[in-house]
């Protein structure tokens, strides 16, 4: 019989993320915190029909074993119900074992008695493939117990890729909307070839319609955030392609400038806002560092992974590792 790492061995450390490019994962990070976005997609997944006004609770996401801390995406409570979500940018058979591992973890913690014997209640869990255009499937594990008797665990993996644009805006699926570029990446967006300019008249009615739904109903910063999210992960999916970055740029950026030079936002605002963006993206930097840290990864792998100066993981390991 084959010997199977145990949870939270270092060989699954080592995945733990290595699939999401930094801007994913944090675009990811900020998209959680937009509840009028997570509500549709939590609809869309689990069959539920919450209102988009519901109160969503942020549960904490790191969680103790015996091997160590592990991190979860996101771990959200909603109306007494516990949910589990975690992103994936490309395909990893070994995602369904972190799943349970996950899952376990999060059990565990909620664990109750009743009527004399402990309860465990797993959370609703989900895949998302940010990557990908497969239908919503099921990956799964059996669990043999001594007496043969087994049981189950079932987790659905979605796929972005495989909703439409239509899809996506008629389901009001907007948490999508920062990773529907990736379904260009493979694309010849360059010289005068038709696919960019599919993708630019996509942008455009994506663009329009997010004014529609956000600033015609007030919700000037929703609006921004999220085209800015929106933006983000094209200027790194696009960053070789200068033409299409060009074109994504003044199909999504040109109402942003709009709303910048109107009398509303003032230029002393702004300046803050700006230097709230810079500092959230450094602490985005720092959190994603230490998470790859403690989920295995060695200063090396994280220094490649996130594309940093291993100087600055060390600098950030010595943080951690000497708080103040």
């Amino acid at each position: 019989m084959l010997a199977t790492p145990p949870f939270g061995a270092s060989s699954n450390k080592a995945l733990l993320r290595a699939n999401i490019k930094p801007p994913v994962e944090l675009v990811v990070a900020d998209l959680e915190k937009m509840p009028e976005l997570t509500i549709p997609l939590i609809n869309e997944i689990f069959g539920t029909a919450y209102p988009e006004d519901i109160e969503i609770i942020q549960r904490r996401n790191e969680h103790q074993t015996k091997q160590g801390e592990i991190i979860t995406d996101s771990h959200l409570l909603i109306a007494e119900k516990m949910y589990h979500l975690e992103c994936q940018s490309t395909q990893d058979s070994g995602m369904v074992v972190r799943m349970i591992e996950y899952d376990f973890s999060i059990s565990l913690e909620s664990m109750e008695k009743e009527e004399g014997r402990y309860r465990m209640y797993f959370p609703h869990s989900c895949i998302l493939h940010l990557r990908g255009n497969e239908e919503t499937r099921f990956l799964t594990i059996e669990v043999v117990m001594p007496d043969k008797s087994t049981w189950e665990y079932k987790v659905p993996a979605v796929y972005a890729g495989h909703y439409t644009k239509e899809e996506i805006l008629g389901k009001r699926l907007f948490f999508l909307l920062p990773f529907y570029i990736m379904r260009y990446e493979k694309k010849d967006l360059d010289g005068e070839h038709q696919e960019l300019k599919k993708m630019l008249e996509a942008y455009a009615e994506i663009e329009a319609r997010l004014e529609k739904e956000f600033l015609e109903e007030g919700k000037e910063k929703e609006y921004r955030d999220l085209i800015e999210l929106i933006i983000r992960i094209a200027e790194y999916i696009l960053k070789d392609r200068e033409k299409a970055r060009k074109g994504f740029g003044e199909v999504m950026g040109g109402k942003v400038l709009e709303l910048e030079s109107d009398k509303l936002i003032q230029k002393g605002l702004e300046q803050g806002r700006t230097q709230g963006l810079e500092q959230g993206l450094e602490q985005g930097i720092k959190n994603s560092v230490r998470k790859l840290l403690k989920n295995g990864l060695s200063v090396e792998e994280t220094a490649k992974l996130l594309e940093l100066p291993k100087e600055r993981v060390c600098k950030i390991q010595e943080e951690m590792n000497n708080p103040e």
